[in-house]
C-alpha cells in the first residue's frame, strides 16, 4: 500500500499542470448541468440523486485525471476477470425489467449497471493489450486473440440482453483495432465483406422465419422500415419526440413548461429523461439550444481525438480515441432515434440523460482522458 502511494505521489511530482486540459471539464461540467437542468423538467424524482451523480462524478474524474493510466492498464487481466465476474453475476443476481437483467438493486441507492462500466474496462483492458501487441496486430493469430477475448463479454450483454450496449462495444472494436495499425488491406477487406453481408442480414432479419433476433427487435427494425404501419403502436413514441423538436421551433418552450401538448405534460414518450431527453432538449431549448448540445457533444469528442493525437504512448492514444468512439456513437444514436433518423434503441445521451451508471462511466473515461493529456508529448 506504501509503495502504491509512493507511487501516486511520483506521478504527481512528474505531471506539467499546465496541459491539463480545463477547456473539457468545463464543457463537460456544463453538459452535465444541462443535463441536471432538462431532467428536472423532463420527470419528478430524479434531479437529486441527478445532482449528487454529477457531483461525485467531477471528484472521481478528477482522482482518475491524476492517475497514470499505464499503472491502471498495468492490471489488465485483474481488470479483464472483474469484468467478467460482474457481467456474469448480474444475468443469474439481477433485477430484471421488462424482460431485460441488466442491473444489481442498490436499494435506496437505485441501480447499478454493469454493462456502463464495462465499457471502460474494455477500453482500458483492450488499449494495453493492443499496444502490447501492435508489432503484431495484423496478423492472423493476434486478430483472432484479440477477438476471442473482445468476444467473451460481448456475448454476456448480449444475453442479457441489450443490443445497443453491445453495438457501442462493437464500434470501439473497430475503432480500437483501426487506431492500433491494423493493415488497410484487412480493413479494405473486411469492409468489402461486410457491407454486402448488412444487406443480407437486413433482408433476413426482416423475414417472418428468422431466428437471430427476439420479436421486439425485429418489431423495432420493421417500424423503422414503414412506420406508417405502426404509427399507433411501437413508431408512436419517436413520432411524438419528431414532433416535440419540431415544437420547440427556434428558442423552444423554456424549461419546466407544464403544457398538456408538451412531452411531459402531455404523457407522450415513456420515459423522457433517459432515452428521449433530447426530444425535452429540443422542445424546450429549441433549435439553439440543441445545437448547443451537439456542439459541446462534439467539443468533447475532438478533444479526446486531439489528446489521442498528441498521447505519449499506443496505450494513451487508444484511451482517448476509444473515448471519443463511445461517446460520439452514444450521442450519434440517442439523437439518431429522438430525430427518428434511426430505429429505436436505448442509449443514454452522455452527461445529460438521467443514469448514474453511465454517468459515472463517462467522468471515469473522461479522467483517463485527461491523464492521457497530462502526459502528452512525455517522449
Amino acid at each position: 500500500m506504501i509503495k502504491r502511494f509512493k507511487y501516486f505521489l511520483h506521478g504527481l511530482l512528474k505531471y506539467d499542470f499546465r496541459k491539463y486540459d480545463i477547456k473539457l471539464v468545463l464543457v463537460v461540467l456544463a453538459l452535465s448541468v444541462i443535463g441536471v437542468l432538462t431532467i428536472n423538467s423532463a420527470a419528478d424524482g430524479f434531479t437529486e440523486k441527478q445532482i449528487m451523480g454529477v457531483c461525485v462524478g467531477l471528484a472521481v474524474m478528477i482522482f482518475f485525471s491524476l492517475i497514470d493510466y499505464n499503472f491502471i492498464a498495468n492490471f489488465q487481466w485483474i481488470l479483464y476477470a472483474i469484468n467478467i465476474v460482474m457481467l456474469v453475476a448480474v444475468l443469474f443476481l439481477g433485477m430484471n425489467v421488462n424482460g431485460a437483467t441488466r442491473w444489481f438493486s442498490l436499494g435506496g441507492f437505485g441501480t447499478l449497471q454493469p454493462s456502463e462500466f464495462a465499457k471502460i474496462f474494455m477500453l482500458i483492458i483492450f488499449a494495453k493489450f493492443i499496444s502490447d501487441n501492435k508489432d503484431r496486430i495484423s496478423r492472423f493469430s493476434t486478430i483472432m486473440i484479440t477477438g476471442i477475448l473482445y468476444i467473451v463479454p460481448l456475448v454476456l450483454i448480449l444475453e442479457e440482453p441489450d443490443l445497443s450496449t453491445t453495438l457501442v462495444f462493437l464500434f470501439m472494436f473497430c475503432v480500437l483495432m483501426f487506431v492500433g495499425g491494423l493493415s488497410f488491406k484487412i480493413v479494405g477487406g473486411i469492409l468489402v465483406t461486410v457491407i454486402p453481408l448488412g444487406g443480407l442480414f437486413l433482408w433476413y432479419v426482416t423475414q417472418p422465419f428468422q431466428v437471430l433476433l427476439d420479436d421486439y427487435q425485429q418489431t423495432r427494425i420493421m417500424t423503422f422500415l414503414n412506420p406508417s404501419e405502426y404509427l399507433l403502436t411501437t413508431y408512436a413514441q419517436q413520432y411524438n419526440s419528431v414532433m416535440a423538436i419540431g415544437s420547440g421551433m427556434l428558442t423552444g418552450k423554456g424549461l419546466n413548461n407544464n403544457t398538456l401538448t408538451s412531452v411531459k405534460g402531455g404523457d407522450f414518450i415513456s420515459e423522457p429523461q433517459t432515452d428521449f431527453i433530447f426530444a425535452v432538449l429540443g422542445e424546450e431549448l429549441g433549435f439553439v439550444g440543441s445545437c448547443i448540445v451537439i456542439g459541446l457533444l462534439l467539443f468533447v469528442v475532438i478533444e479526446c481525438l486531439l489528446i489521442a493525437r498528441d498521447a505519449a504512448d499506443m496505450t494513451g492514444r487508444l484511451i482517448a480515441s476509444g473515448m471519443a468512439a463511445i461517446i460520439s456513437f452514444q450521442a450519434f444514436v440517442n439523437i439518431g432515434v429522438a430525430t427518428a433518423i434511426l430505429p429505436n434503441t436505448g442509449l443514454p445521451l452522455p452527461f445529460v440523460s438521467y443514469g448514474l451508471s453511465s454517468l459515472m462511466a463517462n467522468f471515469i473515461g473522461i479522467g483517463l482522458v485527461l491523464n492521457v493529456g497530462l502526459q502528452r508529448n512525455r517522449r
